[in-house]
């Protein structure tokens, strides 16, 4: 009786340490993106510019055509890892509450170039040791650990099968690589053969790696300026990606991913390009892994839909709201021991919405987030980006030409702008 006492005890301290081992691994996001969780359509109020209050030479949208549905193909997206790990999981998100996904194969192998893969890395995703994945609506799904050891800023293929037919909406639309998208079940081709190609990601939401114990997560918060609407395509030229190059480049923040939580339209208060910072926080920031910092740059799209000439009052806001709602979402990093660095918002003037009310509320909030006490580090991207002669406007080689999104030289001086010694208190 005493043995079998103590067969049960030694076998419940093996099982007990074989938990403990598991909860030590240190799995961080090095990848992430927002999905548009607010299923909405554009308002009849919310109407295009006169063409005579655009830019003489407007810049193109970054956004190609995406496919409203897939069916029985393959669709393979690149991403960049910020921090590296010797094995990574998958995150896939049905978030909009859409109709179930039925994901029939997912691989992941190291990109080479275009639809190209190294078919040597080429791994098989799993997930409770199956194959294949039905999202349900709202959910979100989380891979088997794949025994793939990647580095630091390397760029992964992601290929996803949708074996039925599958609404596309649940997506993230200003992905800046290129995605392609094949007939079939061809995840494990070395080349992609593409029927078509855009930049949107669908369903894939993040990637974590296992990592060193000191790993930790910064997330940029924000809206389309942190998405890197006006930045250079398949190059990486966002400021939050050029942030993560930079701490690789010290060796004392080798250990600190960045993830790019912006999505272009976003709103701190009310949905409609997404769900709002409020409503989204949760998900996009706080459930990742490993976040000990955000980087918050959001507040320019409440103030600028304030500014439509048709919007309700209904959807506009004050510099208090902005302020307010600016401030809950500190106090709620806070709440779970994470670090905020505000960032002030940068200029307008030249858009066809700026005049003095809206400029008005810019430098309101711009005072506030630099006074206010509210933040642990602030970044004054306002004062790296504006013409010393025209403060309310972007500097000259800094306007991607719609006088409001700064090009890849201004998203180099934000990213340059930042003190990243803050992220070792």
């Amino acid at each position: 009786m005493r043995k079998q006492i103590l067969l049960t005890l030694l076998c419940m301290l093996t099982l007990s340490s074989t938990a403990w081992t598991q909860n030590q691994e240190n799995w961080v996001a090095t990848w992430g993106t927002s999905p548009l969780f607010a299923l909405e359509s554009p308002p009849a109020w919310m109407v295009p510019p006169p063409p005579e209050l655009l830019p003489p030479d407007p810049p193109p949208s970054p956004i190609p055509p995406v496919p409203q549905e897939l069916h029985d193909q393959t669709v393979r997206m690149i991403v960049r890892t910020s921090i590296g790990g010797d094995a990574l999981r998958l995150q896939l998100s049905n978030a909009q509450g859409l109709p179930p996904v039925q994901i029939g194969a997912v691989r992941v192998a190291l990109h080479t170039t275009a639809s190209s893969i190294d078919p040597a890395t080429d791994h098989l995703v799993t997930f409770g040791g199956n194959t294949g994945i039905t999202i349900y609506p709202g959910a979100m799904v989380v891979s088997d650990p794949i025994k793939l050891e990647v580095a630091a800023l390397t760029e992964l293929a992601v290929s996803l099968y949708l074996t039925e037919s599958s609404d596309t909406r649940a997506l993230h639309e200003l992905g800046l690589n290129t995605t392609y998208i094949a007939s079939g079940n061809v995840v494990s081709a070395a080349t992609l053969q593409a029927d078509e190609t855009n930049r949107s990601y669908f369903w894939l939401s993040g990637i974590e790696v296992k990592a060193t114990d000191s790993a930790a997560a910064v997330i940029a918060f924000g809206d389309s300026i942190t998405d890197g609407f006006s930045t250079t395509a398949d190059k990486h030229q966002a400021w939050p990606a050029l942030l993560a190059q930079r701490l690789q480049q010290d060796v004392a923040m080798q250990h600190l991913s960045v993830i790019n939580a912006g999505i272009s339209g976003n709103r701190v208060l009310r949905n409609l390009a997404g769900s709002s910072a409020l409503t989204r926080f949760d998900r996009d920031v706080l459930a990742r892994s490993g976040v000990n910092w955000i980087i918050l740059l959001e507040g320019i799209n409440d103030i600028n839909f304030t500014a439509l000439p048709d919007a309700p009052k209904s959807q506009h806001a004050t510099a208090a709201q902005i302020i307010e709602g600016l401030s809950q979402l500190v106090d709620r990093a806070h709440a779970r021991g994470i670090k905020v660095m505000g960032a002030t918002l940068t200029p307008m003037g030249g858009l066809w919405l700026f005049n003095q009310q809206t400029e008005g509320m810019r430098l309101a909030v711009n005072e506030w987030i630099r006074n206010s006490g509210k933040y642990d580090a602030i970044v004054d991207f306002d004062a790296v980006t504006r013409d010393a002669n025209a403060p309310s406007q972007l500097k000259a080689e800094y306007n991607s030409g719609d006088n409001i999104h700064p090009n890849d030289a201004g998203n180099k001086a934000m990213a340059a702008a930042i003190d990243i010694s803050v992220f070792t208190r």
